[in-house]
């Protein structure tokens, strides 16, 4: 198992089924119950109090694994800000993806002032440890004066029109917020977004740019990956 993911020793179940599940929920628009409901068709019976629990426990574990396995990004960031309701309230959803649309980070904020993209500009500048040729934003006044301030050296577009990547990116949280019917609390929505936008997307390929056989090549080479960062063994192939 990963260094860096938390032990399935002394669990009921085995990592096959805890990984498995966490993928399930992470994966596909699913509630706790439903994925719980999932798992009876493989003959194991789990609450969906559990499976919280697991998601709650492995799921950053494992999109952190993922993270430390994919390549650096690239030199072209895209970042952009939509609204999320929490709790009835609305809050932020700051974003970058880098030109091949890899999410670097997220951060869910109370507000989209200049205090609130400077302090995402240097959350990415370190969780990243690299630093971007251009930051590509909308017109938000806000971006400019976090870019002058922490990233002066740094090319920055402003256009509403070049910012389709980050754009793009948010289509799949939004899918999840309505199946989750929005978030409780804005440390939830965080810690759920966070492990999410680790997870989802290494299971989510540019299919429309792949032939079936490189597609059904490519998932086999990321399943692996997810064995190797939740420490469950491939079975021999008889």
């Amino acid at each position: 198992m990963d260094s860096a993911s938390p032990s399935s020793q002394g669990h009921r179940y085995p990592a096959e089924v805890i990984s498995h599940c966490v993928w399930r929920y992470f994966r596909f628009p699913l509630s706790f119950r439903e994925a719980g409901e999932l798992m009876l068709e493989r003959g194991v019976l789990v609450s969906h109090e559990t499976v919280r629990r697991w998601c709650t426990k492995f799921g950053q574990a494992y999109a952190h694994g993922l993270r430390r396995r994919r390549p650096r990004p690239g030199d072209t960031w895209h970042l952009d800000e939509v609204f999320v309701k929490v709790n009835g309230e609305r809050k932020y959803l700051w974003r970058a993806v880098d030109q091949n649309g890899m999410v670097l980070d997220i951060l869910v904020q109370n507000r989209r002032d200049t205090a609130a993209a400077r302090r995402f500009f240097r959350r990415l500048l370190q969780k990243t440890r690299a630093v971007p040729r251009v930051v590509v934003t909308d017109k938000l006044r806000s971006y400019g004066a976090a870019h002058r301030e922490v990233m002066p050296s740094v090319e920055h577009r402003s256009s509403k029109y070049l910012n389709n990547r980050a754009e793009n990116s948010h289509q799949p949280t939004r899918q999840r917020e309505r199946a989750m019917k929005g978030f409780r609390s804005a440390s939830g929505a965080q810690r759920f977004l966070s492990a999410f936008s680790g997870i989802s997307p290494h299971f989510r390929p540019r299919r429309h740019r792949m032939t079936a056989p490189n597609y059904r090549a490519e998932m086999t080479v990321r399943f692996a990956v997810w064995e190797q960062v939740t420490g469950v063994a491939r079975p021999a192939v008889a």
